[in-house]
């Protein structure tokens, strides 16, 4: 049996992970919260319409702040691998590839947006359209970015399984932290799936509790590599030199 040690490129992915981490989480809670959500008016195309024309600039920074986010996973996901490579190759490999899946469905958003602003733009060719007719096909166009996340989040959550996984199988982070991160994420795995087959399902778990876990977990975790960084770990691998045999 051998020991492998953390090496430094290990140690520099960490600390961008944590970044990178707790960056993109903060972009899109900004995009989405503080810039988008605003302007939308529950159950009101018309009103909702009239605020996207009254701020575009307000909804094309939040296509910025979408593809940044984009742009952050990808790093994330990059860094995630060069840590868990040294552990299992395979599952690290399929870990990224899980997250590269998600942060392609994510760059669907900003296009809705932008399709948004164009049925909203009063070009010439628009005009064999009424207004009204425009302004719902716009509030689709918003509305699909809520379809678009939920049909990636399965990814996100197998992404997440299989890195929690990795986590609790190196020691890098403490065990108890990794298991909530192995159970956080399968459950948010299980609601996605369960949520695309019975829509109604967010009635009897609301949906927020779907994900919200599994991105404690992850923020944590891009705190604790900051902070603490990766722990020593031991992990074993086979030798398989030929033992000596006694003559």
């Amino acid at each position: 049996m051998t020991i492998s040690a953390i090496d430094n490129s290990q140690r520099t992915a960490a600390k961008v992970a944590g970044w990178s981490g707790l960056l993109t989480f903060a972009i899109v809670v900004f995009g989405n919260y503080v810039l988008l959500n605003p302007l939308v008016v529950s159950g009101n195309a018309a009103a909702t319409a009239q605020n996207i024309v009254a701020h575009q600039t307000q909804l094309r920074l939040t296509v910025v702040c979408f593809l940044t986010y984009t742009l952050g996973v990808v790093v994330l996901l990059t860094a995630l691998y060069v840590i868990f490579k040294p552990v299992n190759p395979g599952l690290a490999l399929a870990g990224a590839l899980f997250r590269f899946v998600f942060a392609l469905l994510w760059l669907l958003a900003p296009l809705n947006l932008l399709g948004a602003l164009r049925l909203l733009s009063n070009a010439n060719y628009l005009q064999v359209f009424e207004p009204d007719r425009l302004q719902a096909l716009a509030r689709v166009h918003l509305g699909a970015n809520f379809d678009d996340y939920y049909v990636g989040l399965p990814f996100f959550g197998l992404a997440a399984t299989v890195c929690a996984w990795l986590w609790l199988k190196s020691n890098y982070i403490p065990k108890g932290l990794a298991i909530f991160g192995v159970i956080s994420s399968a459950w948010c795995v299980l609601c996605a799936f369960v949520f695309l087959i019975f829509p109604n399902f967010n009635k009897i778990v609301n949906d927020y509790i779907f994900d919200t876990p599994m991105a404690l977990f992850e923020l944590v975790v891009s705190l604790w590599l900051l902070v603490k960084g990766l722990q020593s770990s031991r992990i074993a691998t086979t030798d398989h030199r030929p033992e000596r045999g006694l003559h």
